[in-house]
């Protein structure tokens, strides 16, 4: 099976786009969105033509939000998918925040007191960014700087207090869920969302491993073990290199033909999905160079759904200047293909590109 190929098919990066960066974040059920500006490129490259201005505009109308959830790390999620996925994941990114809680002396009562904080500031509609908030909680007598902060506003969001709101200029607010997203009837137990979340991963990320599952999910391996249980009868499996990998039952076993490259963006699913980078390798393009292997938190050069190299940009008058450092010279179907990659980029921008090779 060419894992690498059906991967890029799953995730809608080949084959048939999706309609509009909503149903992408629906798709995938989470998007890493640690650096939000790269974020918003790998949702809209599962599109057909959908445009920078386009995913802000359903960030800042709340058709998308970014929160922590799952890993304890910012992800962009469906306003219908919050509140399940913040009571499956919210207990294990908890735990994970203890030690460093304590490194910055927060404890319970200091995190319900900024709550109540929260809460006040942000009732009926209003917005702040998190240092207008710290300067809130300073009038209330909580001391609340840089890492003390981001961690009692990311308690807030574990507890579903809070959640982002629209963006004031190139400033992150935040909001109040409850006014942000309707109160549900009912939340699924947490054995019927274990088994949510494996069927929205393995469906739109495999063929992936039940580690691999683990990993983007933040569960134990007990735990996503048990998700895949619950569903395996709608899923496939594959052995490959002693390793077992599943994906949906009714997935074609052909991908679209052709020569492909994608300009990835920092933390894009198609490689930070997976505890297992594997198959995002193709070893015979990728000796001699360890570094880039070694730091996939930068912006990466895809070719049929292999990394081939790194990226940077920069912007200015009008241009975006992309800057490549590949593994070899692409043959000339290559270039093509980077051509178009780079065509698209520059009409999700809005703004002309040019290319330069280090």
């Amino acid at each position: 099976m060419r894992i690498a190929r059906q991967r890029l098919r799953n995730q809608h990066l080949v084959g048939k786009p999706l309609a509009g960066p909503e149903d992408v974040v629906r798709w995938l059920g989470a998007v890493q969105a640690q650096e939000y500006v790269p974020a918003k490129w790998g949702v809209a490259q599962r599109t057909k033509r959908c445009s920078e201005a386009e995913v802000e505009a359903a960030l800042d109308e709340g058709r998308i939000l970014r929160t922590h959830v799952l890993r304890p790390t910012w992800h962009f999620v469906l306003p219908e998918d919050i509140r399940w996925l913040l009571a499956l994941s919210a207990p294990r990114v908890r735990a994970f925040m203890a030690p460093y809680d304590r490194k910055v002396e927060i404890e319970p009562r200091v995190v319900a007191h900024s709550q109540v904080v929260f809460a006040d500031a942000l009732a009926r509609g209003r917005f702040a960014t998190r240092k207008e908030l710290g300067a809130t909680l300073a009038a209330a007598g909580i001391e609340a700087t840089g890492l003390r902060l981001a961690h009692l506003t990311m308690h807030a969001e574990l507890s579903a207090l809070i959640c982002s709101g629209p963006r004031r200029g190139k400033q992150s607010t935040y909001a109040l869920l409850d006014e942000r997203v309707p109160v549900v009837s009912r939340v699924p137990e947490r054995d019927e969302a274990l088994g949510m979340l494996a069927q929205r991963y393995f469906l739109s990320h495999g063929p992936a491993q039940v580690q691999d599952f683990a990993w983007w999910a933040g569960l134990t391996v007990g735990d996503a073990r048990a998700g895949l249980a619950s569903v395996q009868e709608r899923l496939a499996s594959v052995t490959h290199d002693g390793k077992t990998f599943w994906f949906a039952a009714d997935q074609p076993r052909r991908v679209p033909a052709g020569d492909v490259v994608h300009l990835l963006p920092t933390y894009d699913e198609l490689v930070v999905a997976y505890k297992d980078h594997g198959p995002s390798f193709d070893p015979r393009t990728t000796a001699g160079h360890g570094s880039l292997l070694e730091d996939l938190s930068r912006h990466i050069v895809v070719r049929n759904g292999h990394v081939i190299g790194g990226w940077d940009r920069t912007l200015e008058r009008g241009e975006v200047s992309v800057q490549l450092r590949l593994f070899a010279k692409l043959d000339p179907t290559g270039e093509q293909a980077l051509r178009r990659a780079l065509d698209r980029y520059a009409r999700f921008l809005g703004t002309r590109a040019a290319l330069t090779f280090s």
